[in-house]
């Protein structure tokens, strides 16, 4: 498709509705941009601002019939995409215009390899097939950053790590050098170090291709990183836009400013040294075997948690930082029990290390957990009144139905929710009300100590800054006492007491919060935090380019 002078991709005044069981919902309103060729344009804004939608529209990728544009025009190379017929749009689809999922493991086959689906892009658009289809997947895969591209070549989704996976996506992507290359979320998911080396990657790849983007995404910082120009979405609309600069220095929407206000604020728990022990961990160990042959001999061991010693004193917070794989999770569910491990657990004075199922049970009231993806932890056939109090009729079961209702109505005042909507299922809530869900149902049991894996990774700026007020109020009514697991840096350095540094199953560092964050001492904390803190401070120098 040959290109016309003026903007590569031109939206002019585009609605979206929705229809369902006889109701229209109108998930954009009139939005209208353009990108010019080899440019950077961020579409940000908070959860169901209409990002996402704005982004499929112009690859017709919406459940059509029930979405409909009521007006609005996408021109591409001057061609209206939405008149398109079905027959063009496929060809426009992975030849013109690409497009990258916030989740890899979702848009990945989990059944075919990563050479069968880097190919499959390949013959359908190329026609390659065998030895060429081959070399080229190699060299997409090296493009991309993949180590040892040819041995990965057989590897499924699963065996990747997550920037792997988003790397792969990537290569998809870009297989067939498109002009256009929308990026929805494409980071959210990774920690900082991985995060930063995919913004880096689509840098190198656009300006050696000269593709357009348009880079989807409520983190802000990352915005700055990677923008020219910015358009800022609310409630379906356009609110503002502009270059990034005049964005960040003078924002003239009240939510443009709002947006750029929410970070985490607030100061942390303090450290507590009178205060009695609630957890505590001594060479702990969870090494997974690896078995390999006929006989499924055990060949050696993946190291999860390898010889973390720890302790976590009554109304203190340790957050648990460190890399993809660094063994952040597998340490939260050894010390709950959750999963086999070797070496001294004691909680509240009392050894748990071996206890069996019935004997750990009276110690799962005081022991909770919040995970990182409300979604997918939430039964969806279950109202919200049945999720918050399953635990109180597990571990009380003597509590009568009236006394088992007031304490839910309770506890989902106590998160902030209308107790009045508890009768309602998981779909019906947005992502933050969602992990205010997850958070009752682990503060019901009035628990002592909670682990809170990831809870705010998936949430916009907004969100994520309301979820960490919501945790530190609830640590100061119930005194509670939190390991708080996190790749994001500032969620870290606004709730933890204590910090621990993990990379592959190890502890690199731990002390106080303040101390760690001022003056880290090993290279590898350094190298951490650099990468977060670069997205706030090394941002002009790269829009600048």
């Amino acid at each position: 498709m040959s290109a016309p002078a003026g903007p590569l991709l031109k939206i002019e005044d585009l609605s979206v509705v929705f229809r369902q069981a006889g109701r229209e919902t109108t998930a954009v309103n009139k939005v209208s941009f353009e990108i010019k060729k080899g440019e950077t344009v961020a579409l940000v804004g908070e959860s169901g601002s209409g990002k996402s939608v704005t982004a499929l529209s112009i690859l017709k990728l919406l459940p059509y019939p029930s979405a409909h544009h009521p007006s609005g025009s996408i021109l591409f190379k001057g061609h209206d995409l939405l008149a398109m017929p079905e027959d063009e749009i496929r060809h426009v689809r992975g030849n013109d215009i690409t497009m990258v999922f916030q989740e890899p493991m979702t848009s990945l086959n989990p059944l075919h390899t990563v050479e069968q689906q880097v190919s499959e892009v390949l013959a359908i658009h190329r026609g390659l097939s065998g030895a060429a289809a081959r070399a080229r997947v190699i060299e997409l895969l090296s493009e991309v950053g993949i180590p040892d591209p040819e041995a990965r070549l057989a590897s499924y989704p699963h065996q990747l790590s997550g920037g792997q996976r988003q790397r792969v996506m990537i290569a998809l992507a870009l297989a067939n050098e498109p002009d256009l290359f929308i990026a929805d979320e494409p980071t959210t998911a990774l920690d900082v170090t991985v995060q930063a080396q995919i913004l880096k990657l689509l840098k190198d790849l656009q300006t050696r291709l000269g593709m357009a983007m348009l880079f989807i995404t409520h983190d802000l910082g990352i915005m700055r990183k990677i923008a020219e120009r910015v358009c800022v979405m609310h409630d379906g609309l356009i609110v503002e836009q502009g270059p990034v600069g005049n964005i960040y220095q003078s924002p003239k929407h009240d939510y443009t400013r709002a947006l750029l206000a929410a970070e985490p604020k607030g100061e942390p728990a303090k450290p507590r040294l009178a205060a009695p022990i609630v957890v505590a961990a001594d060479d702990l160990k969870v090494w997974f075997p690896v078995r390999r042959g006929f006989l499924r001999r055990i060949i050696g061991h993946i190291k999860a948690v390898d010889g973390v010693s720890l302790s976590v004193r009554r109304g203190e917070t340790l957050g648990v930082v460190g890399e993809s794989g660094s063994g952040k999770t597998t340490l939260g569910l050894a010390l709950l029990r959750l999963i086999s491990s070797e070496g001294p657990i004691v909680f509240l004075g009392k050894p748990i290390q071996g206890l069996r199922f019935r004997a750990m049970r009276p110690h799962r009231r005081e022991m909770q957990i919040v995970f990182q993806d409300p979604y997918g932890s939430l039964s969806p056939r279950m109202s919200i009144a049945d999720i918050v109090g399953e635990g109180l009729r597990v571990h009380h079961p003597h509590v009568s139905a009236d006394d088992r209702d007031a304490c839910v109505v309770s506890t989902l005042k106590d998160v902030g929710l209308d107790p009045e909507t508890r009768h309602r299922y998981p779909h019906e809530f947005s992502g933050g009300q969602r992990q205010r869900i997850a958070v009752a149902r682990a503060m019901v049991l009035e628990p002592m100590f909670v682990v809170l894996d990831e809870p705010t990774s998936a949430l916009d700026m907004m969100i994520q800054a309301q979820i960490v007020d919501l945790l530190r109020e609830l640590q100061k009514k119930r005194d509670l006492t939190y390991l708080f697991i996190s790749h994001d840096l500032k969620v870290v350095a606004a709730l933890a007491s204590h910090v621990l540094v993990m990379q592959a199953g190890k502890v690199i560092e731990q002390g106080p919060a303040a101390e760690l964050f001022a003056q880290p001492k090993s290279a590898y904390t350094r190298a951490l935090f650099a990468a977060a803190f670069a997205l706030e401070t090394a941002a002009e120098g790269v829009v600048s380019q």
